[in-house]
């Protein structure tokens, strides 16, 4: 494959000064590791994104309910994200996957370690929550912090940033609608999550409601995923942010 990337044309050389005054700044060192890996991945990985929004209305409120009741307990949505998705993963395990080398077999996965997206001053940086599966909420919510301070001031170990199987790139409360995220070799899929927002929604009897609305992001392999499995992925999401078992991990956090 590698040789068809060698007959495109370079980039262009531009003076820039030709139009005006410019000023250089150095990218940071994880920007630049980072961009030659997102570079990798963009070109070698024939990459589809799937969008869609899931109603995290009562999640929310049941969420807002235990923040009131116990303030110094408080819980985030990316923990709840995580315990849903990680359930969601055992359904479709292919999501939590890696091509072999030969490129012909797909290695299933049997654990359950979760890639966050940090955003850092020196460039974003992929921590992993290990074993999600046998952690309670609150043990994951400490794990997010403890990975997001130690990436911000010391940096992470490779340790703490290896052995993903999928990863969740949160833009929390900075806005857009949707995005396309960069799957995070040697993972199939990443899931881009976006601000929540208050929207009408329609019943099947055509009942107006306001819900509250989380936009979803999946970009998938599409050597090992179909768009089928994306939609279908999503949707049972959808089911899991929404189930009784997710809402009781609440109150035991």
């Amino acid at each position: 494959m590698n040789e068809h990337f060698a007959e495109l044309p370079p980039l262009p050389s531009i003076d820039y000064t030709q139009y005006g005054e410019v000023s250089l700044r150095a990218l940071p060192a994880n920007q630049l590791i980072g961009g030659k890996f997102l570079s990798r991945n963009a070109l070698l990985i024939p990459h589809v994104c799937h969008h869609d929004s899931v109603d995290i209305s009562t999640l929310d409120e049941k969420r807002k309910e235990w923040n009131n009741a116990f303030p110094e307990q408080k819980v985030t949505m990316l923990p709840l994200l995580i315990k849903a998705l990680v359930a969601t993963l055992k359904l479709y395990p292919i999501f939590n996957s890696s091509l072999d080398d030969s490129g012909k077999n797909v290695i299933l996965k049997h654990y359950y370690n979760i890639g966050i997206a940090i955003d850092t001053e020196k460039g974003l940086v992929v921590g992993v929550v290990k074993q999600c599966d046998s952690k309670s909420i609150s043990d994951i919510s400490e794990e997010i912090s403890r990975l997001s301070i130690k990436a911000r001031s010391r940096g992470l170990a490779m340790e703490e940033m290896s052995g993903g199987g999928i990863t969740l790139s949160s833009l929390g409360d900075l806005g857009g609608t949707g995005f396309t995220p960069i799957i995070n070799a040697p993972e199939v899929a990443i899931i881009g999550v976006s601000r929540a927002e208050y929207k009408q929604s329609f019943s099947a009897d055509k009942q107006a409601s306001i819900r509250y609305m989380l936009p979803l992001s999946l970009s998938y392999d599409h050597r090992v995923i179909n768009g089928a499995d994306a939609g279908r992925f999503l949707a049972e999401f959808q089911r899991q942010l929404n189930a009784e078992s997710l809402f009781a991990q609440i109150t035991k956090s």
